[in-house]
């Protein structure tokens, strides 16, 4: 650090404008397992917030600092350390904002995700900060779509409803003329993460080691093969209402959540499609079971690796329920994913992901809808941030069904691959549904 900067920051911590804590759990995943560089643009949470109505320039930019205010991560950046990183959370901070009018050739959709793009994949100065960045498309004088670009190091897809939420709030007290401010939440990014440090033991953690070492004794890597720098490519398809509420029935009269139906007929079909009969998939994790967590943007997600096996002489309904209990049990044990790697000795290649290739996530964040007179917003997702796989399958809950995205790495996968994977996963579902008591050769025939 330049000797400027290095008085400058003991000037702030002896005034009280910044404090210095220690990485998170969750943060320190990314400087110590992730398969790519903490600075690559794949570790970028992306989402396109579209708002009709009228939205000026001066009310959004007060609408914004009363949420830089109120969310600490927001004025947060990353210092070196002697052994990791340090965060450094400044006392007051300016936003970060800007206003592009879009020409009349600019306005079509198309356009717009390719601009919205090039605002996504610019790099943070992850010291500097900040590590957010808000640009208005003004489209019309009633519609603009806000290019929101957040780090991963300081959120999650949670953390993009609680922007909205903060923001549409503080915008509507604005314009109301109202002086009252944001107030704090409940507990801030820091606190929270202090709480972990103090709860996650050693002996905590040693006690839950022999659960992870026999579940994963003996899995192995599937494709030798570094993950490329980047975002991973996104394929999109969509499960209908019919047929996602017949799962939902399914899952209901077997006692199992509808997650891990999900997850049971993604494993079948992951193994009709690749040949694979055993496989580990991350599953992201919330972290965010305590109401005082649930209105702060921060990184709080973790990661839990399961472990699901196919023999086609099982029975479907076995399947899922062996699904279901390895979840269970694989949640009751749960580690920070970091401890997790340190557990079982791995060491950290570039490229390479530990423990798992395949990340399978239902998606149930709260994704907000605005709704006023003369005002609505709605967000939508671009990328979460997922760097760390080969192959993705992320499912959210939509009034009109379930929507697929798929992930992947064209190094290894072509869209046709994805399409038949897509596929045999639509299949799949259909048939456990219509006869969850045959077996899974019958399935698959």
């Amino acid at each position: 650090m330049p000797g400027d900067q290095r008085l400058r920051l003991k000037q702030w911590l002896e005034s009280g404008e910044a404090q210095l804590h220690p990485l998170t759990f969750p943060q320190r995943e990314l400087w110590e397992a992730s398969p790519v560089s903490v600075e690559d643009n794949a570790n970028h949470i992306c989402c396109l917030i579209e708002v009709r109505g009228p939205l000026t320039e001066p009310d959004c930019r007060a609408a914004i600092q009363q949420v830089v205010d109120r969310q600490e991560v927001l004025r947060l950046s990353l210092l070196p350390g002697k052994e990791r990183p340090l965060q450094m959370i400044r006392r007051d901070s300016g936003i970060s904002l800007e206003f592009r009018e879009l020409g009349p050739s600019e306005t079509k959709a198309e356009k717009v995700e390719d601009l919205a793009t090039e605002i996504f994949r610019r790099p943070f100065d992850l010291v500097q900060g900040p590590l957010y960045r808000v640009v208005n498309l003004h489209r019309s004088a009633t519609e603009h779509v806000l290019v929101f670009a957040i780090h991963h190091a300081i959120a999650d897809g949670w953390s993009l409803g609680a922007f909205v939420q903060d923001l549409f709030a503080a915008y509507i007290q604005q314009v109301m003329g109202r002086s009252a401010r944001l107030p704090p939440v409940p507990q801030t990014y820091s606190a929270w993460g202090a709480s972990e440090r103090a709860s996650w033991q050693s002996t905590t953690i040693q006690e839950r080691a022999d659960f992870w070492k026999t579940s994963l004794k003996g899995s192995r890597r599937m494709w030798d093969v570094p993950i490329a720098p980047g975002p991973p490519e996104r394929w999109t398809s969509h499960v209908p209402t019919i047929l996602a509420n017949e799962v939902r029935e399914l899952a209901r009269r077997m006692g199992v959540t509808f997650f891990n139906t999900l997850l049971g007929a993604f494993q079948i079909a992951f193994y009709e499609w690749s040949g694979f009969e055993d496989l580990v998939v991350g599953t992201p994790v919330a972290n965010r079971s305590r109401q005082s967590a649930r209105e702060t943007m921060g990184y709080y997600s973790g990661i839990v690796p399961l472990r699901g096996q196919i023999d086609r002489t099982r029975v479907v309904a076995e399947h899922l329920r062996s699904s279901h209990r390895q979840t269970v049990d694989s949640f009751a044990n749960v580690i920070p994913f970091v401890e997790l790697i340190r557990m079982f000795d791995e060491k950290s290649r570039p490229g390479y992901n530990p423990l798992f290739e395949v990340r399978f996530a239902l998606q149930n964040h709260p994704v907000p809808e605005v709704s006023l007179p003369n005002l609505s917003a709605h967000l939508s997702m671009r990328s979460t941030g997922t760097a760390r796989l080969q192959l993705g399958c992320e499912i959210t809950e939509e009034e009109n069904g379930l929507e697929v995205v798929w992930l992947f790495r064209a190094s290894l996968f072509s869209q046709r691959d994805i399409e038949n994977l897509d596929g045999i996963f639509r299949k799949v579902l259909v048939s456990i549904c219509r006869s969850p008591e045959g077996r899974i050769s019958e399935l698959l025939n």
